[in-house]
């Protein structure tokens, strides 16, 4: 039978725990950020990229059996950001051609061969906007150039903004994005393979921007 004292030790438990949920709750709610999705409502400023929040995947068709993935780990990007006239926003991008990440130490070693991306001569890409418009409230097209491997064509992609907030973490304001696009690797030349290894490739940006104004 439960005795007087286990009484006691089971209701001090009890509370005890219920002050630690109501701790971490308000620890919760402490940390995270207001989010304000709104595009309008979004902090108007020149930002930077947050290399430690940020992905660049790309991926491309495989025997006609698969998906192949891979990223780069090394990139950097400038944005010229105004919610309310968006016409006049900017995107600076440059991509460190080293630092791609196939999970293949010897096919990585051979994409940097002249053969392909060639990063001894041609150590980045870029690419610069030159106009943004309109997809839906949140969506908009960067169309500019994108420069590879010394060659320069024009790409588009679709960037799309999740919202913004404070964030206490850098101490800088912070906008949430993403953007997908598409090029063919011939046009680089890069044309090795085709079909085998499919010539379309998908580009896939996830990033969160910090505000150097803020």
């Amino acid at each position: 039978m439960m005795t007087s004292m286990n009484r006691k030790w089971m209701v001090k438990q009890t509370l005890l725990v219920i002050l630690a949920v109501l701790s971490l709750s308000s620890c919760v709610s402490w940390i995270a950020p207001t989010v304000k999705s709104e595009i309008i409502e979004l902090q108007a400023g020149q930002y930077h990229l947050d290399g430690k929040h940020a992905a660049l995947i790309f991926k491309i068709q495989h025997l006609g059996l698969s998906t192949y993935v891979g990223r780069f780990n090394k990139f950097d990007a400038e944005l010229n950001f105004d919610p309310k006239n968006m016409s006049d926003a900017s995107l600076n991008a440059i991509v460190y051609i080293s630092s791609i990440d196939i999970n293949d130490e010897d096919l990585a070693e051979t994409l940097q061969s002249a053969t392909w991306f060639n990063s001894e001569e041609f150590t980045q890409a870029s690419f610069t906007s030159h106009t943004v418009t309109p997809v839906s409230d949140s969506s908009f097209n960067f169309s500019g150039d994108l420069t590879l491997k010394g060659v320069t064509k024009p790409v588009t992609f679709k960037a799309t903004f999740h919202g913004g907030a404070n964030n206490w973490i850098t101490g800088k304001y912070t906008i949430g994005f993403s953007a997908i696009g598409q090029i063919k690797r011939s046009d680089f030349g890069m044309s090795n393979y085709i079909p085998i290894v499919g010539d379309k490739i998908d580009l896939e940006i996830y990033a969160e921007f910090l505000n150097d104004d803020s």
